[in-house]
């Protein structure tokens, strides 16, 4: 199996110890991710400040241009780092896959390339001119999960150094090599120390968020770890953009047709086997609907092949990790107790790899630990209500505030519950359909800050004043 090496001021440094990664499908080792040391991350860390200073002087256009080339390296290698991608994480090469994730991050990295941010004319009269610039902020450390590894480094990575940083990425110790073999792709387009990643496992992440040479952390994770980050980059007042946990809710209205919305509602949920942030994680179904729906969403599920990630035949893999698969199993055993009824899946098997059916559960409600609580998995818990009024606050009733989603036949009905909904981002008729043009952020304890766009973009910058 292949040994990996950090990325450090354009140059592979390899590590005296290194750790297995496996492929959770079936336990096989996929490589071997170096285990940085504090000395290695000190070094990223001063390789990006010292390549700071002339990347903020690049012309943007120059920036611009080299971005583009960014996208084109990793369009070049895009199966070779899908087949590492399904390797390490799990997710089927095709469908909504490891290739899906690759053309995104893509589309993300040119859509981000293409970004201006000219200076802002504030006033130019008689008494005089002001003027908004907005800089580089300096080094930014990037901490990813092992959801989407691929795409969301490049969420990270493309916009701060298209605003002229340089940046120190840290991905999961789940899923580093798809990421490491990344950024050795953009060193062979990008200046030395502009881009570095270090991996490791413990306290690499919390090293990182406090190093006194980092001025932003952007982490993308769960709630409990975007606490601690906030917490290590308290001391030295670092900016933060945090994307934190969800439990979006989706609330479908009476009179709405359950086969016009199955397809889409399955999607919402099942997305990379239900491990994304922003997935459709608990459903709540009008009465007069509700049956409906369930069989509906069942008769789509049933279809869909679940199996080894390498197979070209699956379309939902394993649960990437063990700790995982343990929650998904607690919390689908609790709602059994609680009286929920299993209408698909509920039985994970005994075979090899982190393998869990895809599953439905009807009659559970607010209360019930797989409706309060994110169960980042191939589980979905279907709600019963009767009146709009009531559902709204059962939704909101959550210290998340990521997604949610309104489905009607009725737009403009749809419209007035979704702008209700307590939530950074409200889809009609669809859930978690992110674009690069459309800021995407979390309220409540779901986040700090936005990505994607201009607004996300900006995220990278501090500004300066100008008065003349």
């Amino acid at each position: 199996m292949r040994s990996f090496a950090l990325i450090i001021d354009g140059k592979r440094v390899e590590t005296a110890q290194r750790a297995e990664v496996r492929n959770p499908a079936d336990g096989a080792i996929a490589g071997f991710m170096p285990l940085a040391t504090p000395a290695d991350l000190d070094a990223a860390v001063a390789a990006a400040a010292a390549a700071f200073p002339a990347w903020a002087a690049t012309p943007d256009a120059e920036r611009q241009a080299l971005c583009g080339k960014v996208a084109d390296i990793i369009e070049a290698h895009a199966e070779e780092l899908a087949q590492l991608l399904t390797l390490e994480q799990g997710k089927p090469l095709n469908g909504l896959g490891s290739r899906f994730e690759l053309s995104g991050a893509v589309a993300w990295t040119r859509a981000t390339a293409a970004i201006t941010l000219p200076v802002e004319i504030l006033q130019d009269t008689p008494e005089g001119r002001v003027e908004l610039h907005r800089k580089p902020i300096g080094v930014v450390g990037s901490i990813t999960p092992w959801n989407w590894p691929v795409m969301i480094a490049c969420w990270h990575l493309i916009p701060a150094i298209r605003a002229g940083n340089t940046v120190v990425s840290k991905p999961s110790s789940l899923t580093p090599l798809s990421t490491i073999r990344m950024v050795e792709l953009m060193n062979e387009v990008l200046p030395p120390g502009v881009m570095n990643v270090v991996t490791g496992e413990g306290g690499l992440g919390g090293a990182l968020a406090g190093h006194a040479g980092v001025g932003k952390v952007v982490f993308t994770g769960s709630t409990p770890v975007g606490k601690k980050v906030m917490a290590a980059a308290a001391g030295t007042l670092k900016r933060l953009t945090l994307e934190l946990g969800g439990n979006d809710a989706g609330i479908v209205l009476p009179g709405t047709d359950p086969a016009a919305i199955a397809e889409g509602l399955f999607w919402g949920a099942f997305i990379n086997n239900g491990q994304t942030c922003a997935a459709l994680k608990r459903l709540y179904v009008h009465e007069s609907v509700h049956d409906a729906v369930c069989e509906a969403l069942v008769a789509y599920a049933a279809k869909i092949p679940v199996g080894d990630g390498r197979l070209e035949s699956s379309v939902l893999g394993p649960v990437q990790n063990e700790k995982q698969l343990a929650l998904v199993r607690e919390l689908v055993e609790d709602a059994k107790a609680q009286g929920g009824k299993v209408l698909l899946g509920g039985d994970p098997g005994n075979g090899p790899g982190y393998f869990y059916p895809v599953t439905l559960i009807s009659n559970v409600d607010n209360g019930v630990r797989l409706v309060d609580e994110e169960q980042f998995g191939p589980v979905l818990p279907i709600i019963k209500y009767a009146s709009v009024e009531e559902v709204i606050g059962r939704a909101n009733a959550s210290p998340f505030g990521l997604g949610g989603s309104v489905w009607s036949s009725d737009i403009e009905a749809a419209k007035t519950v979704a702008k209700r909904l307590e939530c950074g981002s409200v889809w009609i008729n669809k859930h978690g359909a992110i674009q690069p043009n459309a800021p995407f952020g979390g309220v409540k304890q779901s986040g700090v800050g936005v990505e994607f766009g201009v607004e996300g973009l900006k995220e990278f910058t501090t500004i300066q004043t100008l008065l003349v």
